[in-house]
């Protein structure tokens, strides 16, 4: 029996779908514990490209039980869209279950993402952070469950909606809210997806308790959690392990196995500090040979070298038991490639990650030699012998033996196939 937790280690975007789809085979039950609509995980299967936001990523296997947790936020619109194109696509969504405890993204948590001071920091105007703010504030959430109760939702609507009516006007926007139509549109949902709905806390429990294989799914990165990362340009929920136990309902005593995932290089979307940055002709070849475009929002990804102080810290917060090393063949052909070991700030030197003042520090590199320009036959020969050339091999033992983390996979392209396992 193995409960294992799959997490990103820098700011997101670290090819997290394409793992979890490789190894969703081995696990019964997938399930996807924060975020919402804001983050979307890319995966190839055969000739087709899929861009999922809410659905966990083991949909291509339709034996499996799929199930969205209490901690993920749900835009019932882009659900049900998601929902459709699956299908349409020939996938059965027979055992996809749905937290009744997940909160509900509703028009004016949208609207109130664009014209509130959110939409400084980054925000993708999506209505997530509202929408975890009103989970916070307790009296303005609607819950999945609450859609059963009729009356009583009619009763919330009108009280929530006229609410932020007033709170919008603060920002010089006038906005009225069609509370009929919007409580017509979340009971069409109610029913669309009534069957799929569930305690999935039970669920999981039992499941983890009959001896089956579970693996939790994170959204965004370590350093885009709330508490963790690099606030305020951060995401609204908890993205590191131990928000897997409080999204999905499940305790820590019955986690055993952290899978850390992060790019060969570092990337980050939209602003906040990043010290790795190239602003020159190394960061466009990366943004470039990387196609390094966001999955739910089209922009442009910033690109940098590897930061090993976001890294050494990450595999520390997370409890990382293994780390998968993806994007590799994006380094093939550069001469050098850098790796940053400390920060510089103040005229001295530092290797852990800080809380403040991360604009400031000027990075610390060590310098790799190149391995040069491999093909694809290159990379089948070195996935089926497993022996890397000597410059990589020393590249990613140096990433080992820094984050004190064992290197399990190495991933060379978008396909299943294009992976090392060791």
């Amino acid at each position: 029996m193995v409960t294992s937790i799959l997490v990103g280690m820098q700011w997101g975007d670290e090819g997290k779908g394409k793992i979890i789809d490789l190894i969703a085979e081995k696990y019964d039950y997938i399930i996807r514990f924060n975020g919402g609509n804001n983050a979307g995980h890319t995966i190839k299967v055969g000739d087709k490209k899929f861009g999922l936001h809410l659905i966990p990523s083991g949909i291509f296997y339709p034996e499996k039980n799929k199930i969205i947790g209490n901690g993920v936020v749900i835009d019932p619109e882009v659900l049900l869209k998601e929902i459709k194109e699956i299908e349409q696509a020939g996938y059965s969504l027979k055992n996809l279950f749905i937290s009744d405890r997940a909160h509900i993204i509703l028009p004016w948590h949208k609207e109130l993402d664009g014209v509130s001071v959110a939409a400084s920091i980054g925000t993708t105007k999506r209505g997530i952070g509202p929408s975890y703010s009103d989970k916070c504030s307790r009296n303005t959430a609607i819950r999945i469950v609450d859609l059963f109760d009729e009356n009583k939702l009619k009763e919330q609507l009108e009280i929530i909606s006229k609410l932020k009516e007033k709170t919008i006007g603060i920002y010089e926007k006038s906005s009225q809210f069609n509370t009929k139509e919007i409580f017509n549109n979340l009971i069409d949902f109610r029913k669309k997806i009534e069957s799929k709905i569930k305690n999935t806390s039970y669920l999981i429990n039992e499941a983890i308790n009959s001896g089956k294989n579970v693996l939790l799914e994170g959204a965004q990165g370590s350093l885009l959690d709330i508490d963790h990362g690099t606030f305020p340009y951060v995401t609204s929920s908890n993205v590191i392990s131990g928000a897997a136990c409080t999204g999905a309902g499940i305790p820590p005593t019955k986690i055993n196995r952290i899978i850390g995932i992060t790019k060969a290089y570092t990337t980050r979307v939209g602003t906040g500090p990043f010290p790795t940055e190239l602003n020159n002709k190394e960061g466009e070849l990366l943004r470039e040979k990387g196609n390094e475009f966001g999955t739910t929002t089209g922009r442009p990804r910033r690109c940098g070298w590897l930061d090993l102080v976001v890294l050494k810290y990450t595999c520390m917060l997370n409890g990382a038991t293994e780390l998968v090393i993806t994007k590799i063949d994006v380094l093939d052909g550069f001469e050098e490639i850098k790796v940053c070991t400390h920060y510089e700030i103040d005229g001295k030197q530092i290797d852990r990650f800080i809380s403040s003042g991360l604009e400031k520090v000027t990075p610390v590199y060590k310098t790799f030699k190149g391995w040069g320009n491999l093909s694809k036959e290159d990379w089948e020969k070195i996935k089926e012998s497993k022996k890397l050339p000597k410059e990589m091999n020393d590249y990613l033992k140096f990433i080992e033996k820094e984050t004190k983390t064992k290197i399990s996979m190495l991933s060379f392209g978008p396909e299943r196939e294009e992976t090392i396992i060791f």
